[in-house]
């Protein structure tokens, strides 16, 4: 077995530092968000991730921010998970509100 070399150790170290800033950076936001809003719910920290995730992979997209609205929180962070692609999302977004 090849074991890790210094330089490999402290990357993965820094790595892992970052993770643990990040995740204590969102229970803060959370927090937060909860004393600023107490009678809403939904401010997870896991929530708080798949928001940062839905802004930046929507945001950019001329062709899905209209679609927003048509289909549920739910079936969107379905469509994050599976379709990596724009334009497959696209697809998802416009043609799922015809089924329902």
């Amino acid at each position: 077995m090849n074991s890790l070399d210094h330089e490999q150790i402290q990357f993965i170290t820094e790595i892992k530092e970052k993770v643990r800033v990040a995740q204590y950076e969102a229970l803060k936001a959370v927090n937060e968000l909860q004393k600023e809003f107490p009678s809403m719910g939904g401010f997870s920290a896991t929530n708080l991730w798949y928001m940062v995730q839905f802004y930046n992979e929507y945001f950019p997209d001329a062709n899905l921010q209209p679609l927003v609205g048509e289909i549920s929180w739910t079936k969107h962070l379905i469509i994050l998970s599976k379709c990596k692609e724009s334009q497959e999302r696209w697809i998802y977004c416009k043609e799922l509100p015809a089924i329902n």
